[in-house]
């Protein structure tokens, strides 16, 4: 007996999940402390706060040499206070920063393996419409032919 490789709409939504939306899941698995880990990458990796930071040094470091001596907190050559507050920008930000990556990175593995699922379905979709096409061709070529052997009789 012909094994039954079509498969009907009713077996193909059996066998399909409901879509998940990635960028929620995620959304919503992560801790207010993700969340700001988060911020933080997306916002210190940006021109606005090189600019900030830029201007600030240059502030900084122009305010302690030309402003007259009794109005400069931090004075040429020391700039200690502004060298220790550089480090401590970078010591806390670059473990913020590796944790936000790893967050996102971990969003897109969400995303893709989401977007496999979607890709799944619609091949299996698209390989049942095919049967079903290829049946219906056969039918309509067994109509034509019984309809030709008719004719001919």
């Amino acid at each position: 007996m012909e094994e039954k490789i079509i498969k009907s709409l009713e077996e193909l939504k059996k066998l399909q999940k409901p879509i998940r939306n990635a960028n929620i899941e995620h959304r919503e698995a992560l801790s207010k402390l993700d969340h700001l880990a988060i911020w933080i990458t997306e916002h210190v990796g940006t021109m606005g706060f090189f600019i900030a930071i830029f201007s600030w040094t240059v502030l900084w470091l122009g305010w302690n040499i030309f402003v007259p001596a009794q109005f400069r907190f931090d004075p040429y050559p020391a700039f200690v206070l502004w060298l220790f507050i550089s480090n401590m920008i970078q010591i806390f930000l670059m473990p913020l920063i590796m944790i936000g990556q790893n967050l996102q990175g971990r969003h897109s593995e969400v995303r893709a393996e989401a977007d496999f699922e979607v890709n799944t379905k619609a091949e299996r979709e698209i390989e049942t419409i095919l049967q079903h096409l290829e049946k219906q061709g056969e039918l309509m070529l067994q109509i034509l032919q019984n309809l030709d052997k008719t004719k001919k009789e």
